[in-house]
């Protein structure tokens, strides 16, 4: 297939690598970016794969919690000045209560619920896009739920630009909980343990680390010593249990964890607009094309 001048650009977002190096990935794999991605990784050209897409779309993310229920949510909004406006502020804290007190299991459930107030939930929102004048989108939630032996680390990062709602057991110390969502938010791992990360992941990345090392010429009998111990540094920057926790780098989360007798059970973080692709305009364009009208 045709490589074009925007795969380029985006297999260089995503790793770092030269122009000339993601042209002939690109070329190598036929187009296919994530195999282009591992080529490059391969030939120890790309210092890791960034797997995140480009954050893009506005709004915010909040945490309301009741009792032993919490939930953490993000609404979309088109631009930031929006997003911090008092009437979009209430609609997201509205919206919290309303799904804190109903539980829906889907966001297309929850926007068929009528609300305290008379509305359906998406009647709701339409009347706050009449007035505010951008679209609103409730976009995900979750809901979640802890034993009076526990306690919910709830943390919100610039505002509610990330947020991390984290389940923490063995204490109901919430400054405990939240020192841990506060990690995740700022180091954004991916599981809570290397035991959640699948066989394919781990047999993926086991290859990749494998033909990087053959490629760097290291002999084959010390390649597989070399294979394990960067597979557990991959496990460290995916792994929040095995990662150096933040506010004391000297101790593993695992370890301030266990100094409070408490244990991780489950954590999640949003970042807004993560994984949703951003309006690109280029007014240079935008110019021309009106001066040629």
């Amino acid at each position: 297939m045709a490589i074009t001048a925007q795969m380029v650009k985006e297999l260089r977002e995503k790793t770092g690598a030269g122009m000339m190096d993601c042209k002939k990935a690109l070329t190598e794999t036929g187009g296919d970016m994530e195999k282009a991605i591992d080529f490059l990784r391969e030939k120890g050209i790309a210092k890791a794969a960034k797997k995140a897409d480009r954050i893009a779309a506005e709004g915010t993310t909040f945490i309301a919690s009741e009792g032993n229920t919490a939930i953490i949510l993000e609404v979309n909004a088109e631009t930031d000045f929006v997003a911090k406006n008092e009437n979009f502020q209430n609609l997201v804290k509205e919206l919290s209560s309303h799904l804190l007190a109903t539980k829906p299991a889907t966001v297309e459930e929850a926007m068929e619920q009528k609300m305290e107030n008379g509305s359906v939930v998406s009647e709701f929102i339409n009347a706050a896009i009449a007035k505010i004048g951008e679209k609103i989108t409730l976009r995900r939630f979750e809901i979640r739920t802890k034993d009076d032996n526990a306690a919910f680390g709830e943390y919100l990062h610039m505002g509610g630009r990330i947020a991390v709602l984290a389940v923490v057991e063995g204490t109901t110390d919430a400054a405990v909980a939240k020192d841990v969502a506060m990690h995740a938010a700022a180091l954004n791992p991916k599981y809570v343990s290397r035991d959640q990360v699948s066989a394919e992941e781990v047999a993926h990345e086991r290859e990749v680390l494998k033909q990087q090392a053959l490629n760097e010429g290291k002999p084959e009998n010390i390649v597989e010593k070399m294979v394990e111990g960067r597979l557990s540094k991959y496990f460290e920057d995916i792994c929040i249990l095995d990662q150096p926790f933040v506010k004391n780098p000297d101790q593993k989360v695992r370890q301030f964890l266990e100094s409070h007798k408490a244990t991780l059970t489950d954590f999640t973080r949003y970042e807004v607009g993560e994984g949703l692709e951003k309006r690109q305009e280029n007014f240079a364009e935008e110019v021309m094309s009106q001066v040629k009208k």
